[in-house]
Protein backbone atom coordinates (compact mmCIF):
# COMPACT_ATOMS: atom_id res chain seq x y z
CA UNK A 1 0.00 0.00 0.00
CA UNK A 2 1.43 3.37 -1.04
CA UNK A 3 1.68 5.64 2.00
CA UNK A 4 0.29 9.14 2.24
CA UNK A 5 3.13 11.52 3.10
CA UNK A 6 2.64 14.92 4.67
CA UNK A 7 5.10 17.72 5.28
CA UNK A 8 5.22 18.66 8.94
CA UNK A 9 5.46 22.45 9.31
CA UNK A 10 8.73 23.96 10.52
CA UNK A 11 8.45 27.61 11.47
CA UNK A 12 10.92 29.68 9.46
CA UNK A 13 11.50 26.95 6.87
CA UNK A 14 8.44 25.51 5.16
CA UNK A 15 6.73 28.63 3.83
CA UNK A 16 5.21 28.86 0.36
CA UNK A 17 8.55 29.57 -1.33
CA UNK A 18 10.09 26.40 0.05
CA UNK A 19 6.93 24.34 -0.53
CA UNK A 20 6.59 25.30 -4.18
CA UNK A 21 10.26 24.71 -4.97
CA UNK A 22 10.23 21.41 -3.10
CA UNK A 23 7.14 20.21 -4.91
CA UNK A 24 8.56 21.19 -8.31
CA UNK A 25 12.01 19.61 -7.94
CA UNK A 26 11.37 16.61 -5.69
CA UNK A 27 7.68 15.78 -5.21
CA UNK A 28 6.50 12.90 -3.04
CA UNK A 29 4.50 14.97 -0.55
CA UNK A 30 0.71 14.67 -0.72
CA UNK A 31 -0.16 17.50 1.68
CA UNK A 32 1.89 20.35 3.13
CA UNK A 33 0.94 21.72 6.54
CA UNK A 34 1.58 25.47 6.55
CA UNK A 35 3.51 26.92 9.52
CA UNK A 36 1.11 27.96 12.26
CA UNK A 37 -0.80 31.22 12.51
CA UNK A 38 -0.38 32.80 15.95
CA UNK A 39 -2.42 35.88 16.85
CA UNK A 40 -1.00 36.79 20.30
CA UNK A 41 -4.33 38.16 21.49
CA UNK A 42 -4.95 40.41 18.49
CA UNK A 43 -7.65 39.40 16.01
CA UNK A 44 -5.51 40.36 13.05
CA UNK A 45 -3.73 38.18 10.47
CA UNK A 46 -0.13 39.28 9.92
CA UNK A 47 0.94 40.00 6.35
CA UNK A 48 3.44 37.14 6.37
CA UNK A 49 0.62 34.68 7.17
CA UNK A 50 -1.55 36.21 4.45
CA UNK A 51 1.25 35.78 1.91
CA UNK A 52 1.90 32.20 2.98
CA UNK A 53 -1.70 31.08 2.58
CA UNK A 54 -2.69 33.22 -0.41
CA UNK A 55 -4.21 30.87 -3.01
CA UNK A 56 -2.10 32.48 -5.75
CA UNK A 57 1.03 31.32 -3.89
CA UNK A 58 -0.17 27.73 -3.54
CA UNK A 59 -1.68 26.88 -6.91
CA UNK A 60 0.04 23.51 -7.42
CA UNK A 61 -0.02 22.29 -3.81
CA UNK A 62 -2.37 20.61 -1.38
CA UNK A 63 -1.96 22.87 1.66
CA UNK A 64 -3.57 22.73 5.11
CA UNK A 65 -3.40 25.87 7.29
CA UNK A 66 -2.46 25.52 10.94
CA UNK A 67 -3.24 27.57 14.04
CA UNK A 68 -1.46 27.94 17.39
CA UNK A 69 -3.82 29.13 20.12
CA UNK A 70 -5.59 28.20 23.35
CA UNK A 71 -8.37 30.72 22.90
CA UNK A 72 -11.77 29.78 21.40
CA UNK A 73 -12.34 33.26 19.89
CA UNK A 74 -8.92 33.27 18.23
CA UNK A 75 -9.50 29.78 16.87
CA UNK A 76 -12.84 30.77 15.33
CA UNK A 77 -11.33 33.96 13.89
CA UNK A 78 -8.69 31.90 12.09
CA UNK A 79 -11.33 29.40 10.95
CA UNK A 80 -13.29 32.22 9.29
CA UNK A 81 -10.14 33.65 7.73
CA UNK A 82 -8.90 30.41 6.15
CA UNK A 83 -12.41 29.55 4.94
CA UNK A 84 -12.58 32.94 3.23
CA UNK A 85 -9.51 31.84 1.23
CA UNK A 86 -11.20 28.58 0.21
CA UNK A 87 -9.57 26.18 2.69
CA UNK A 88 -11.86 23.52 4.18
CA UNK A 89 -9.55 22.19 6.91
CA UNK A 90 -7.68 23.78 9.82
CA UNK A 91 -4.98 21.95 11.75
CA UNK A 92 -4.59 22.78 15.45
CA UNK A 93 -1.01 22.71 16.76
CA UNK A 94 -0.72 20.97 20.12
CA UNK A 95 2.75 19.74 19.25
CA UNK A 96 5.16 22.67 19.44
CA UNK A 97 7.69 21.86 22.21
CA UNK A 98 9.46 25.20 22.61
CA UNK A 99 9.28 26.80 26.10
CA UNK A 100 8.25 30.23 24.78
CA UNK A 101 5.08 28.52 23.48
CA UNK A 102 4.45 25.88 26.13
CA UNK A 103 4.84 28.32 29.05
CA UNK A 104 1.92 30.24 27.55
CA UNK A 105 -0.23 27.10 27.72
CA UNK A 106 -0.09 26.45 24.00
CA UNK A 107 1.42 23.80 21.76
CA UNK A 108 2.36 20.67 23.71
CA UNK A 109 1.87 22.68 26.90
CA UNK A 110 -1.90 22.51 26.32
CA UNK A 111 -2.22 18.71 26.14
CA UNK A 112 -2.44 18.46 29.95
CA UNK A 113 -5.52 20.73 29.95
CA UNK A 114 -8.43 18.71 28.45
CA UNK A 115 -11.03 21.21 29.66
CA UNK A 116 -9.41 24.03 27.69
CA UNK A 117 -9.12 21.76 24.63
CA UNK A 118 -12.82 21.00 25.00
CA UNK A 119 -13.66 24.71 25.25
CA UNK A 120 -11.95 25.46 21.93
CA UNK A 121 -13.30 22.43 20.06
CA UNK A 122 -16.83 22.97 21.38
CA UNK A 123 -17.01 26.51 20.02
CA UNK A 124 -15.34 25.60 16.73
CA UNK A 125 -17.67 22.68 16.04
CA UNK A 126 -20.79 24.54 17.12
CA UNK A 127 -20.09 27.74 15.21
CA UNK A 128 -18.35 26.53 12.05
CA UNK A 129 -18.39 23.67 9.58
CA UNK A 130 -14.65 23.42 8.94
CA UNK A 131 -12.85 20.08 9.21
CA UNK A 132 -10.47 20.14 12.17
CA UNK A 133 -7.35 18.03 12.45
CA UNK A 134 -4.79 17.92 15.24
CA UNK A 135 -1.01 17.82 15.44
CA UNK A 136 0.16 16.70 18.88
CA UNK A 137 2.95 15.35 21.01
CA UNK A 138 2.36 12.64 23.65
CA UNK A 139 2.26 15.40 26.23
CA UNK A 140 4.68 17.90 27.67
CA UNK A 141 5.78 16.31 30.96
CA UNK A 142 4.91 12.68 30.24
CA UNK A 143 3.43 10.42 27.57
CA UNK A 144 0.18 9.73 29.45
CA UNK A 145 -1.16 13.25 29.01
CA UNK A 146 -2.43 12.50 25.51
CA UNK A 147 -4.34 9.43 26.77
CA UNK A 148 -6.35 11.68 29.10
CA UNK A 149 -6.89 14.20 26.29
CA UNK A 150 -8.43 11.47 24.11
CA UNK A 151 -11.52 11.44 26.35
CA UNK A 152 -12.27 14.94 25.05
CA UNK A 153 -10.99 14.50 21.51
CA UNK A 154 -13.17 11.43 20.97
CA UNK A 155 -16.28 13.57 21.50
CA UNK A 156 -15.62 15.46 18.26
CA UNK A 157 -15.54 14.42 14.57
CA UNK A 158 -11.89 15.28 14.01
CA UNK A 159 -10.43 14.51 10.60
CA UNK A 160 -7.21 13.09 12.04
CA UNK A 161 -4.65 13.33 14.84
CA UNK A 162 -0.98 13.46 13.86
CA UNK A 163 1.23 12.43 16.78
CA UNK A 164 4.92 13.18 17.13
CA UNK A 165 6.14 10.29 19.27
CA UNK A 166 7.98 12.41 21.82
CA UNK A 167 6.98 14.57 24.78
CA UNK A 168 7.43 18.32 24.65
CA UNK A 169 10.23 18.42 27.24
CA UNK A 170 12.41 16.36 24.90
CA UNK A 171 12.28 18.99 22.17
CA UNK A 172 13.91 16.92 19.40
CA UNK A 173 16.37 15.09 21.64
CA UNK A 174 16.42 11.42 22.52
CA UNK A 175 14.60 8.57 20.81
CA UNK A 176 10.96 8.50 19.77
CA UNK A 177 8.71 6.48 22.10
CA UNK A 178 7.09 3.87 19.87
CA UNK A 179 5.56 1.98 22.81
CA UNK A 180 3.70 5.14 23.87
CA UNK A 181 2.54 5.71 20.29
CA UNK A 182 1.19 2.16 20.18
CA UNK A 183 -0.90 2.88 23.29
CA UNK A 184 -2.43 5.83 21.46
CA UNK A 185 -3.67 3.54 18.68
CA UNK A 186 -5.67 1.55 21.24
CA UNK A 187 -6.98 4.57 23.17
CA UNK A 188 -8.78 6.59 20.51
CA UNK A 189 -11.34 6.07 17.77
CA UNK A 190 -9.68 8.72 15.58
CA UNK A 191 -7.48 8.16 12.55
CA UNK A 192 -3.85 8.61 13.62
CA UNK A 193 -0.90 9.84 11.59
CA UNK A 194 2.67 9.04 12.66
CA UNK A 195 5.35 11.72 13.04
CA UNK A 196 8.93 11.52 14.32
CA UNK A 197 12.41 10.61 13.06
CA UNK A 198 11.57 9.43 9.56
CA UNK A 199 15.00 10.26 8.19
CA UNK A 200 15.62 7.41 5.74
CA UNK A 201 13.79 4.76 3.75
CA UNK A 202 14.95 2.23 6.34
CA UNK A 203 13.55 4.22 9.28
CA UNK A 204 10.23 4.63 7.44
CA UNK A 205 10.03 0.87 6.85
CA UNK A 206 10.76 0.17 10.51
CA UNK A 207 7.85 2.41 11.57
CA UNK A 208 5.53 1.05 8.89
CA UNK A 209 6.28 -2.53 9.90
CA UNK A 210 5.71 -1.78 13.58
CA UNK A 211 2.37 -0.04 12.87
CA UNK A 212 0.79 -1.71 9.83
CA UNK A 213 -2.56 0.04 10.37
CA UNK A 214 -0.96 3.49 9.98
CA UNK A 215 -0.76 4.75 6.41
CA UNK A 216 -0.21 8.50 6.91
CA UNK A 217 3.24 9.73 7.87
CA UNK A 218 4.54 13.23 8.59
CA UNK A 219 8.07 14.28 7.74
CA UNK A 220 9.68 17.43 9.10
CA UNK A 221 13.42 17.77 9.68
CA UNK A 222 14.11 14.59 7.67
CA UNK A 223 12.41 16.06 4.63
CA UNK A 224 14.61 19.18 4.66
CA UNK A 225 17.78 17.20 5.36
CA UNK A 226 17.09 14.87 2.43
CA UNK A 227 14.56 16.36 0.00
CA UNK A 228 14.64 13.19 -2.15
CA UNK A 229 13.38 11.05 0.72
CA UNK A 230 9.58 11.37 0.20
CA UNK A 231 9.75 10.32 -3.46
CA UNK A 232 12.15 7.49 -2.59
CA UNK A 233 9.70 6.21 0.03
CA UNK A 234 6.84 6.46 -2.46
CA UNK A 235 8.86 4.56 -5.09
CA UNK A 236 10.18 2.01 -2.57
CA UNK A 237 13.80 2.62 -3.51
CA UNK A 238 17.04 3.62 -1.80
CA UNK A 239 18.57 4.76 -5.11
CA UNK A 240 19.04 8.46 -5.68
CA UNK A 241 18.57 9.82 -9.22
CA UNK A 242 21.81 9.94 -11.19
CA UNK A 243 21.56 13.73 -11.46
CA UNK A 244 20.89 14.08 -7.73
CA UNK A 245 23.19 17.04 -7.08
CA UNK A 246 22.18 18.83 -10.27
CA UNK A 247 18.56 18.72 -9.11
CA UNK A 248 19.53 19.84 -5.61
CA UNK A 249 21.60 22.69 -7.06
CA UNK A 250 18.65 23.96 -9.11
CA UNK A 251 16.37 23.71 -6.05
CA UNK A 252 18.90 25.55 -3.88
CA UNK A 253 19.35 28.35 -6.42
CA UNK A 254 15.57 28.76 -6.72
CA UNK A 255 14.94 29.22 -2.99
CA UNK A 256 18.08 31.36 -2.60
CA UNK A 257 16.90 33.75 -5.30
CA UNK A 258 13.40 33.98 -3.88
CA UNK A 259 14.51 34.56 -0.29
CA UNK A 260 17.14 37.04 -1.45
CA UNK A 261 14.43 39.05 -3.21
CA UNK A 262 12.19 38.90 -0.15
CA UNK A 263 14.79 39.62 2.54
CA UNK A 264 16.72 42.89 2.65
CA UNK A 265 20.50 42.83 2.82
CA UNK A 266 23.25 40.19 2.97
CA UNK A 267 22.89 39.30 6.66
CA UNK A 268 19.24 38.09 6.59
CA UNK A 269 19.82 35.88 3.53
CA UNK A 270 23.00 34.46 5.08
CA UNK A 271 21.14 33.54 8.28
CA UNK A 272 18.20 32.10 6.33
CA UNK A 273 20.41 29.84 4.22
CA UNK A 274 22.60 28.92 7.19
CA UNK A 275 19.45 27.58 8.82
CA UNK A 276 18.71 25.46 5.77
CA UNK A 277 22.28 24.16 5.56
CA UNK A 278 22.06 22.93 9.13
CA UNK A 279 19.73 20.35 7.55
CA UNK A 280 21.09 20.16 3.97
CA UNK A 281 24.59 19.35 5.24
CA UNK A 282 23.36 16.11 6.79
CA UNK A 283 22.98 14.61 3.30
CA UNK A 284 26.53 15.45 2.24
CA UNK A 285 29.51 13.12 2.59
CA UNK A 286 31.00 15.25 5.40
CA UNK A 287 28.23 17.13 7.25
CA UNK A 288 30.47 18.94 9.77
CA UNK A 289 32.93 20.12 7.13
CA UNK A 290 30.09 21.23 4.85
CA UNK A 291 28.30 23.22 7.52
CA UNK A 292 31.54 24.80 8.71
CA UNK A 293 32.35 25.93 5.16
CA UNK A 294 28.90 27.50 4.75
CA UNK A 295 29.25 29.23 8.11
CA UNK A 296 32.60 30.75 7.10
CA UNK A 297 31.24 32.20 3.86
CA UNK A 298 31.00 35.83 4.92
CA UNK A 299 29.25 37.43 1.94
CA UNK A 300 26.94 36.39 -0.92
CA UNK A 301 29.79 35.93 -3.43
CA UNK A 302 31.75 33.65 -1.09
CA UNK A 303 28.56 31.84 -0.17
CA UNK A 304 27.73 31.03 -3.79
CA UNK A 305 31.31 29.93 -4.45
CA UNK A 306 31.22 27.66 -1.39
CA UNK A 307 27.92 26.07 -2.42
CA UNK A 308 29.27 25.46 -5.93
CA UNK A 309 32.38 23.80 -4.46
CA UNK A 310 30.31 21.59 -2.16
CA UNK A 311 28.05 20.42 -4.98
CA UNK A 312 31.00 19.86 -7.33
CA UNK A 313 32.72 17.74 -4.66
CA UNK A 314 29.59 15.66 -4.05
CA UNK A 315 29.12 15.08 -7.80
CA UNK A 316 32.61 13.58 -8.03
CA UNK A 317 31.95 10.97 -5.33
Amino acid sequence: MTPTLLSSPLQGFTDFRFRNAFNYYFGGIDTFYAPYIRLNGKLKIKQSYQNDLAPKNNTSLQVTPQVMTNDPEEFLFVVNYVQSLGYNELNWNLGCPYPMVTKSGMGSGLICNPSKINEVLHKAHNESNIAISMKMRMGYENATEILEAFSVLDQYPLKSIAIHARIGKQLYKGPVDLDAFEKCIHHTKHKLYYNGDITSVASYKTIQKRFPTINHFLMGRGLIADPFLPSMIKNNTTEYPKNRWKIFSAFHDTIYQQYDEYLSGPTPIKMKMLGFWEFFSKSTSNPKKTYKAIKKAGNPIKYKQTVAQIIHSEMKL
